[in-house]
């Protein structure tokens, strides 16, 4: 008798502990993740079909294009686990190889203004829509991504949860920052007499 009012008293004490929320977050958070390495994997994959096309305008600057391969060799490296999550450091490592790729495709985009028969050609046109959309997807992916991790880590640093987190190292977990943003808040500049 005595065991069944332990077994029910622990069974009661844990059911307002939050170790559900905890495994439901934790699984949120997974799926979040998947969701922007999917859209990462995808602009990945159109990389070498934007510089194949890029190559064909024979005076294109090569240096741009060295650095769009260079920046894709270094984020596909970069091996990604659910464990990524709870480790900050590989955390800002994948993070800065995305951005490094993210940099190089917007310096390539950039420089093929400059290039008539490039903006011209109807695959690269085509390939620069499916990378805007592309971006959009990542933007978005990571916009749920962050919103989950911010309601895990709401329930890691909050009392009585994070009695819970401490008892199952429940760490909060790393979320996106923006590493340029003094770069992002500079308005850019627009010039519509550019031909």
């Amino acid at each position: 008798m005595k065991r069944w009012l332990l077994l029910l008293t622990a069974v009661l004490s844990l059911s307002g502990c939050g170790y559900n929320d905890f495994q439901r977050m934790d699984e949120q958070s997974k799926a979040a993740w998947s969701e922007v390495l999917s859209q990462y994997q995808r602009r990945a994959d159109l990389v070498p079909n934007i510089v194949a096309t890029v190559k064909g305008e024979a005076a294109f600057e090569q240096e741009t294009l060295t650095r769009v391969v260079e920046a894709r060799a270094k984020a596909t490296a970069i091996q990604v686990t659910p464990e990524t999550l709870n480790n900050p450091e590989a955390f800002q490592k994948f993070q800065a190889a995305q951005g490094e790729l993210g940099s190089a495709l917007s310096r390539l985009m950039v420089v093929s203004e400059q290039y008539p028969n490039l903006k011209a050609n109807q695959a690269f046109a085509d390939l620069r829509v499916t990378l805007e959309g592309t971006e959009n997807r990542i933007t978005v992916a990571r916009g749920r991504y962050i919103k989950t991790i911010e309601e895990y880590n709401v329930l890691a640093r909050s009392f009585p949860t994070n009695l819970t987190a401490m008892v199952f190292s429940y760490q909060p977990k790393p979320t996106f920052s923006v590493g340029n943003e003094a770069q992002i808040s500079t308005p850019p500049t627009v010039d519509f007499n550019k031909k």
